[in-house]
């Protein structure tokens, strides 16, 4: 095919299926892990209502990639931020522009596959409660995900707003809401999906063994420093401990560079990842643009196989 093939949201999400999805973050998380990933550091450019973010990457195998991603305030919503833009991948042999498609859709739904890898990968030996907490696009993006890939897991949603809570419960067949305190509590795993500008979860809420997963706080901790303290720390690449803000995370500034170590080491069996059914471990994830480029590549051959899109010569 020539030319370049162009997915709206919509076609976006349909062809990021969760194992084809799930095996190309695998192999993406690993070449991170293994410095394989080529991955300069985030740029942004603002203007005064907002930013527009730049995160290219190559990851051998997968493909070459470029998300431009703009943050501006949600007039629709206070308090909440808007992302829009585009992922554009290009022929990692002869550069050639393949494809442009919705960054919010890429975000989303590989933000919750990655948090979802890491569960599977982290939690203990028959964990079974699932809290959610946040009712915004990425724990709906979350909860989707878990009734696709577990619908007879019980998982509880908790939020602040008791009408949004039960409307995101509702996606999955066996969800209940309830505050975010009444969610962690008792559950085994913990997956924070908030735009939190302070920490929404309490150490002291969380039961013995539990994982925790946080891929919001993009404003602010959305954990709290007794969970971290505590917590065997993940992450998907030494800059979210290492980087300052905004590219590091707010609950890892500060912290020894050894403190986390990387998810895909544990995927490619060079750490033991957990090592006791009591330990609390922590993913904190920041994104990374070689996830963009897992996405945007599995996307892109689903597009072609299903004959989805509109083909566009530039």
């Amino acid at each position: 095919m020539s030319g370049v093939l162009v997915l709206d949201a919509a076609q976006t999400r349909a062809c990021l299926e969760p194992d084809p999805l799930a095996e190309a973050l695998t192999v993406a998380l690993v070449a991170v892990a293994r410095g394989e990933v080529s991955a300069p550091p985030r740029i942004a450019a603002r203007a005064p209502a907002g930013l527009l973010g730049v995160m290219p990457a190559h990851v051998p195998g997968l493909g070459l990639a470029a998300k431009l991603v703009s943050v501006f305030a949600d007039p629709a919503d206070p308090g909440r931020s808007s992302h829009r833009g585009v992922v554009a991948l290009f022929d990692e042999q002869d550069g050639r522009p393949l494809a442009l498609m919705d960054a919010e859709s890429v975000t989303a739904v590989r933000t919750a596959a990655t948090a979802t890898l890491a569960m599977r990968t982290l939690a203990a030996p028959g964990a079974n409660r699932i809290a959610v907490l946040g009712t915004g696009v990425q724990a709906t993006a979350q909860v989707d995900l878990l009734a696709r890939k577990a619908p007879a897991t019980p998982v509880v949603v908790g939020g602040r707003d008791a009408g949004r809570t039960a409307a995101l419960a509702a996606r999955h067949p066996h969800a209940t809401a309830d505050t975010v305190e009444g969610a962690v509590r008792g559950s085994d795993v913990v997956l924070c999906c908030t735009g939190a500008r302070e920490p929404v979860l309490r150490r002291a809420w969380l039961a013995e063994g539990a994982h925790v997963g946080s891929v919001g706080g993009s404003h602010g901790p959305e954990l709290d420093p007794d969970t971290v303290r505590d917590g065997s720390l993940f992450v998907e690449w030494t800059g979210a401990v290492t980087s300052p803000l905004p590219a590091g995370a707010h609950e890892l500034q500060g912290c020894l560079p050894d403190r986390a170590a990387l998810l895909g080491s544990v995927l490619a069996g060079s750490h033991p990842g957990r090592r006791d059914p009591r330990e609390l471990t922590v993913f904190k994830s920041t994104g990374h643009a070689a996830l963009d480029v897992a996405a945007a590549a599995v996307a892109y051959a689903a597009a072609r196989e299903r004959h989805l899109g509109t083909n566009l010569e530039l």
